[in-house]
């Protein structure tokens, strides 16, 4: 079956050496990955190289099933941002009998067997996390009581974001994390949870979420309770998309850490690389830097996402 005359790497895409990606995305949960899809399906298409696309809609089987059609049809690279760390084993080891390259970007997964992917491109969530942290252990004084929206159950955004925030706090034993649930990486979830919050916790200072949406969400129930996000409550997100970036420049977001999604350029870049047998590191980090009120407003004209 192997021998079918495919020509080997680079001839997926019948014989004029098109590179053919398929690409299971998370799903549409964010503005954030709004951005992230457009910028892969714009960086597809100026590097040549076709792209089938599929939305798993924030679940790990629809992911396994579209990386399983991908293999059966022969692409010559396949790239996801994994929903969740585990579970992934068996449908890469697939991938990699059928001698097809995967990539992982945004996301990383937790396997001991790091030949199932050849590199993982995105941003180190744990130093996200990290940020959030040392701008609270040093914009605040006094005892602070956090709530945490967490990012989707198992996703490694949330673990890390989550990790790396603790591990700043641990400076200043008066800051503690009260309340801490998933807001699933939505705004609904993150007004859900928020409105939980302020019922069953007396006393809140911060909101630390794990990304834009949420925080968002956040806004809006902390506005029903009558108090002013922002200044009653400040809040701390990750991602800086534009929605954030304004509540940012509006005073209703006090600190944002930015989490970088256009991936598009590097992700085709390494998508060459793999599929012509070049050896590419096996982690490639994003750049990305931090938002306070003044900045936002400086940056937002120019903001792409």
């Amino acid at each position: 079956m192997a021998a079918c005359g495919s020509g080997g790497s680079g001839a997926g895409g019948g014989n004029d050496g098109t590179i053919t990606m398929g690409f299971a995305q998370v799903g549409a949960e964010s503005g954030w990955r709004t951005a992230n899809t457009k910028s892969i399906q714009e960086s597809a298409k100026s590097a040549g190289i076709e792209l089938k696309f599929s939305d798993a809609q924030q679940k790990q089987e629809n992911q396994i099933k579209a990386i399983r059609s991908y293999i059966q049809q022969k692409v010559d690279v396949i790239a996801f941002s994994p929903v969740v760390e585990t579970g992934w084993d068996t449908v890469l080891l697939e991938a990699k009998r059928a001698k097809i390259p995967v990539i992982l970007t945004d996301r990383a997964i937790d396997s001991e067997d790091t030949s199932l992917y050849k590199t993982f491109l995105g941003s180190d969530f744990i130093e996200e996390g990290k940020k959030a942290g040392k701008w609270l252990v040093e914009n605040t004084t006094g005892p602070v009581n956090v709530v945490e929206l967490q990012g989707t159950t198992g996703a490694a955004p949330a673990i890390d974001r989550k990790e790396g925030f603790e591990a700043e706090i641990k400076a200043r034993p008066d800051i503690k994390v009260v309340a801490s649930q998933t807001g699933d990486f939505t705004r609904s979830g993150g007004k859900q949870v928020m409105e939980a919050f302020l019922k069953s916790q007396p006393d809140i200072d911060v909101v630390y979420a794990h990304n834009d949406d949420m925080g968002l969400g956040a806004i809006e129930a902390i506005k029903a309770a009558g108090k002013k996000p922002g200044t009653d409550i400040k809040i701390i997100t990750v991602d800086a998309v534009k929605d954030g970036m304004t509540a940012l420049a509006n005073g209703e977001i006090n600190f944002i850490v930015e989490c970088n999604p256009l991936l598009g350029p590097q992700l085709m870049d390494l998508a060459e690389k793999v599929v012509a047998g070049e050896e590419v590191p096996q982690r490639v980090v994003t750049e990305e830097t931090t938002f306070t009120q003044e900045q936002a407003k400086a940056a937002l004209p120019d903001r792409k996402y």
